[in-house]
């Protein structure tokens, strides 16, 4: 998929600037979106959890508190993003409970089956390589845990292959879910 690069360096890729703006009105158009898509997931207290392309951080703060036994991972490319989660979440990750690194889904920085529960957010459509990340989110799951892939409207992603690239990727069970904003593919290690 081909974005305007200006959309990319707001949404995309957030950059400068314009990046720390899209950050802002990331945050407030998935607002209701995005708890939608975490419950999908049924998170238990104690889950371990990694958000692919945490943009402005929303779901990041909403599971800190609902996994409060638990550990939330998060990686995304944009230094922007890192630094606005940071902030927004300073006193879970000073205790441990929070991590986030600045990087790319073809090669996740954490080790094999270390979480349980993943989900991405209007971020699959803007990798450069969807199979190559997709094929890392499994080697970093456990056998049996869940995946959540959600779409807004305005992501653009389309649903035609999805489901073929998430297959191919390892995972099984795949179930798509129509949803009032957009649509979400739950999937199975």
């Amino acid at each position: 998929m081909c974005l305007d690069p200006l959309l990319m360096r707001l949404f995309g890729r957030p950059q400068g600037l314009l990046g720390r703006l899209g950050g802002h009105i990331m945050a407030h158009t998935k607002m209701s979106f995005t708890p939608q898509v975490i419950d999908l997931l049924e998170i238990q207290p104690g889950d371990r959890v990694l958000e692919v392309g945490f943009g402005p951080g929303v779901a990041i703060e909403r599971l800190a508190v609902s996994t409060p036994t638990g550990w939330i991972a998060g990686i995304d490319s944009s230094r922007e993003m890192v630094e606005q989660v940071q902030a927004r979440n300073a006193k879970a990750i000073a205790e441990g409970r929070i991590d986030l690194r600045l990087g790319a889904v073809e090669r996740l920085p954490f080790e094999d089956y270390s979480v349980n529960k993943v989900l991405s957010i209007n971020s699959l459509q803007v990798w450069p390589d969807a199979l190559a990340g997709l094929k890392e989110i499994c080697r970093v799951m456990k056998m049996g845990g869940k995946m959540a892939l959600g779409f807004t409207a305005q992501s653009g992603q389309p649903r035609t292959g999805l489901s073929e690239q998430v297959t191919s990727a390892g995972f099984s069970r795949l179930r798509l879910i129509e949803m009032e904003q957009g649509f979400c593919l739950l999937a199975i290690r």
